[in-house]
């Protein structure tokens, strides 16, 4: 069994309070979980306004699988106009 994290550390440019910034990452949160095998959620800089961490995490047999469906996450986010991310953090265990 494979474990695969990624965090993503984003940068939301149009965001200028709390409440558009979890507008955005509440969008970019449930889109995730709705097209792909894992899980997500808002992990750090819960209180800045254009500044957000996302952790995402997925539970496999199989690594490449884990892998290809993260990658395909990661590059959904990259995609997304309204932030930026700013790096990536991937992790097996």
């Amino acid at each position: 069994m494979m474990i695969h994290s990624v965090i993503i550390e984003c940068h939301i440019y149009e965001s200028h309070s709390l409440k558009e910034k979890r507008s955005v990452i509440k969008k970019v949160v449930t889109r995730l979980r709705q097209q792909f095998n894992i899980a997500t959620a808002e992990l750090d800089y819960q209180d800045l306004w254009q500044r957000s961490q996302i952790g995402l995490v997925t539970i496999s047999s199989d690594k490449i699988k884990a892998e290809q469906e993260l990658q395909k996450a990661i590059a959904f986010v990259t995609r997304i106009p309204e932030l930026e991310v700013t790096g990536t953090i991937v992790d097996w265990h």
